[in-house]
């Protein structure tokens, strides 16, 4: 076997579903049923999900650090609300469509400024373009509504037939549906010859323009698909919340995205997902617990990530659970073993 064919099919390989995947996704959709109370809260984290996953798809895979990816978010949120607002559109699902062309728009504009230089001059452009766009938004406030938001934002059925019900069920099914989608579509392109370029460009850009790669090209491409998928989830946020304000572009919301992708790790795209699920219950417990020191304990989990390392926190997750399973499997044997010779 050559290199190439061996490169493809270590590439079909990990292109594959595997057990675990469909098992995690049955997991998030049984919760809906599971736990008709947390609606609300479910639902914030599959936006943070979606969010994270668009992050990770710049960080993770092309190596571009960002500290203002809330400019795409709060593009797309904005979008959505104006477009429900004046009744531009109606329809949940197309205008939800359209936010997240804006927020691409965007993203295809700033990204021949975020491709140059090195990892800090690129977290102060990132940074500068939010705090731009939150200042923008505060500037024209007869559009935005200023510091007040949006006002009388009042969302139609999805498709016409799902109303936005006030316990939030209507929102997490369509929160979920539509991180499933963008996860499928995000899990096609990273295992596709685009995705193993941009690991390429990420491991060394020097190389991989050296053996053919347009490295300003694919990164472009990337920082507009990503901030499309940014755009969506802030679009989601004013849909199933019927808000949007100058919050949506706060550095506290790119700064949490980078504790959920620090928490959950990147290069892979369930990373953000766990890391928003990991992130909002510890962020829930640690604020009932010690509602004025929560971030404390939270960064205090995020030294010891780093000190102790993912790979051996979660080796000692699942000791217990591996031990138990020796024990299972070692006792069936040892049962099996007098049956058969018998």
């Amino acid at each position: 076997m050559n290199a190439s064919s061996d490169v493809g099919y270590h590439a079909q390989r990990q292109a594959r579903w595997h057990y675990g995947e469909a098992a995690f996704w049955l997991v998030v959709l049984a919760c809906g049923f599971l736990f008709p109370t947390r609606y609300l809260i479910m639902t914030d984290i599959l936006r943070l999900a979606l969010f994270a996953m668009s992050l990770d798809l710049i960080l993770g895979y092309a190596g571009i650090v960002s500290l203002g990816h809330a400019a795409f978010f709060g593009v797309g949120a904005y979008a959505a609300g104006l477009l429900a607002l004046h009744g531009i559109i109606n329809e949940p699902v197309l205008a939800l469509i359209a936010a997240g062309l804006a927020a691409m728009v965007l993203g295809f504009a700033t990204s021949f400024l975020v491709i140059r230089g090195v990892d800090l001059t690129r977290l102060m452009v990132t940074l500068g373009i939010a705090l731009l766009l939150e200042a923008l938004a505060e500037r024209f406030s007869n559009i935005t509504g200023g510091t007040d938001g949006l006002q009388g934002i009042e969302m139609q059925p999805i498709l016409g037939e799902i109303p936005f019900d006030m316990f939030g069920k209507a929102g997490f099914f369509y929160s979920l549906a539509v991180l499933f989608v963008l996860f499928l579509l995000a899990r096609r392109i990273v295992h596709s010859p685009f995705g193993l370029s941009l690991r390429a460009i990420k491991n060394n850009p020097l190389r991989a323009a050296a053996i053919g790669i347009p490295v300003n090209r694919r990164l472009i491409a990337i920082c507009t698909l990503a901030a499309f998928y940014a755009g969506i989830a802030g679009a989601l946020f004013t849909q199933t919340t019927a808000i949007a304000s100058l919050d949506v572009f706060a550095f506290d919301r790119s700064a949490d995205l980078m504790l959920v992708l620090v928490i959950g790790g990147t290069g892979y795209l369930y990373g953000g997902l766990v890391g928003a699920v990991i992130f909002r219950i510890l962020q829930e417990v640690f604020s009932t617990i010690t509602p004025q020191y929560w971030q404390f304990w939270i960064g205090l989990v995020l030294v010891v990530i780093v000190l102790v390392g993912r790979k051996r926190l979660h080796r000692w997750v699942l000791y217990v659970p591996n031990l138990i399973i020796k024990q299972v499997v070692g006792r069936k044997a040892a049962v099996a073993v007098p049956e058969s010779d018998a």
